[in-house]
């Protein structure tokens, strides 16, 4: 009942949007998307943005694009939002370079932040060029003008967290980037779910702020976990095949959890949830990150006992599949095509298409 009364909500919400509706449950048609993260990450790889960017566009199948976070490298300034006189480190112009890029897909384009523009911000490889929670509404301001509506040249309507929040937890309003949408039987959620362990390391000076840190963490942690929980429910009601899950955070990164390393303690909590919804619902459930750079695909919490699953200590969640998608920077420089086919048993199908090799890139 509750699952049922969330639906009509969010389909209430929708009725009278624009660019079609963001709750679709009467698709059954094929869909191909083209996902990638951790781009463009320094001048190289600008240059070579036309090949990505052509590579997508000229793909006839291609009918909504999906970043999953990190707009440049950890060791690139950031915009120095909101400071007065902005750090000398600072780029300011640099995020609208990309926002700029992002207008040439001419499909749909879904973008979640990852750390690298916000989180990482008051780090020293950062050059210490701005205060995260400036950066982060400075993302805000830039690449989720219109609540509801994605980037790209041909626009799409999804619902955002923004405009469908719980009255009992106001402060979940200011997650315009958190985004939902249903298409081809498959319930689609983005959440701003960072590297560097969700934003679990202390700022650094000049930007040190413990309190304000803290309190970031907690009130968007727990407004993934209602928007994650709407989505399944959502899911559930409409008799979706499937869930799609996209997040920048590798929350299994055996290099964060080596000495010196980041921790992965911040997403146990997220990731509990996650289980315990993947379980109920029953039919596949795909996630998808960046930040580890590296293309990969495995359960991770297939198996309570094996190295992934005993990091956060989950029940067992064999229905759950996560892809780590290729950084721009590692080579071959390629771009996942996902296919989702509702009609299907396992429902997505995907390949890597490599666009930009040793001899095509600029140098």
């Amino acid at each position: 009942m509750v699952a049922a009364a969330l639906c009509g909500v969010l389909l209430a919400s929708c009725a009278h949007a624009g660019n079609g509706t963001a709750i679709n449950t009467g698709s059954a048609e094929t869909l191909t998307l083209a996902v990638f993260g951790d781009w463009p990450y320094g001048p190289d790889l600008f240059a070579a943005a036309p090949l990505l960017i052509d590579s997508i566009n000229s793909d006839p199948n291609v009918r909504l694009v999906l970043h999953v976070g990190d707009i440049h490298s950890g060791s690139q300034p950031c915009r120095g939002a909101g400071l007065v006189p902005p750090p000398t480190t600072s780029d300011p112009g640099y995020n609208q370079a990309v926002f700029d890029l992002f207008a040439r897909f001419k499909d749909p384009f879904v973008y979640t932040p990852g750390d690298n523009e916000w989180t990482d911000c008051h780090k020293s490889k950062e050059l210490r060029s701005g205060a995260p929670l400036n950066e982060l509404a400075a993302v805000r301001d830039l690449f989720f003008p219109n609540p509801g509506s994605t980037l790209g040249g041909r626009k799409k309507q999804v619902l955002s967290q923004a405009q469908v929040f719980d009255p009992a937890n106001p402060t979940d309003a200011q997650f315009v980037e958190n985004v939902m949408w249903e298409e081809s039987q498959v319930v689609f959620v983005t959440l701003n779910m960072p590297g560097s362990n969700n934003d679990g390391l202390r700022w650094t000076a000049p930007f040190t702020n413990e309190p304000a840190r803290v309190q970031e963490v907690t009130e968007r942690t727990a407004a993934d976990i209602r928007w994650l929980r709407e989505a399944f429910a959502v899911a559930e009601a409409t008799g979706a095949q499937a869930v799609l899950i996209g997040l920048q955070a590798d929350m299994w990164d055996p290099a964060a959890i080596v000495p010196g390393g980041d921790g992965l303690g911040s997403y146990t909590a997220f990731v509990r949830v996650l289980a315990n919804l993947s379980v109920h619902f029953g039919n596949p459930v795909l996630l998808i990150n960046g930040d580890s750079h590296v293309y990969g695909t495995d359960q991770p919490l297939a198996d309570p006992h094996s190295a992934t699953g005993l990091i956060h200590n989950t029940q067992a969640a064999a229905n759950l599949t996560r892809i780590t998608v290729q950084g721009g920077t590692s080579k071959p420089r390629e771009w996942l095509r996902l296919t989702i086919d509702p009609r299907s048993a396992q429902v997505f199908s995907w390949e890597n298409v490599v666009y930009c090799d040793d001899t095509t890139c600029p140098q």
